[in-house]
């Protein structure tokens, strides 16, 4: 976040504006992070206790999915090292290999 132009005088319309941007930036991130946790807890779950209503393939799909759109998120946001982290945090290996990979539309 820069600082404003002018000091003295009210920050200007594009101010605000670069503002509210990094604001809803943080935001998306957050909750972006939140439902890239809760995927990888579900496959834990899984992994501890198989459900037979589930697939684990698909819970391992929705996982990649959303360590995607998470990561996507953070490269927006200007952080860089995702491979790090995604090990620092232990996405597994297989969650790793799904991200950005999308199944095919059905027709």
């Amino acid at each position: 976040m820069r600082t404003p132009r002018n000091p003295s005088s009210r920050p200007s319309p594009v101010d605000v504006f670069e503002y509210e941007l990094v604001q809803e930036k943080a935001a998306t991130l957050s909750r972006l992070g939140r439902r890239a946790a809760a995927a990888l807890d579900a496959l834990k779950a899984f992994d501890a206790a198989p459900d037979a209503s589930q697939s684990r393939d698909e819970l391992v799909d929705a996982a990649g999915q959303a360590w995607w759109y998470y990561v996507v998120q953070r490269e927006v946001c200007g952080f860089r090292d995702s491979e790090g982290l995604l090990r620092q945090l232990g996405v597994p290996r297989e969650v790793r290999l799904r991200m950005g990979v999308f199944p095919p539309r059905a027709k």
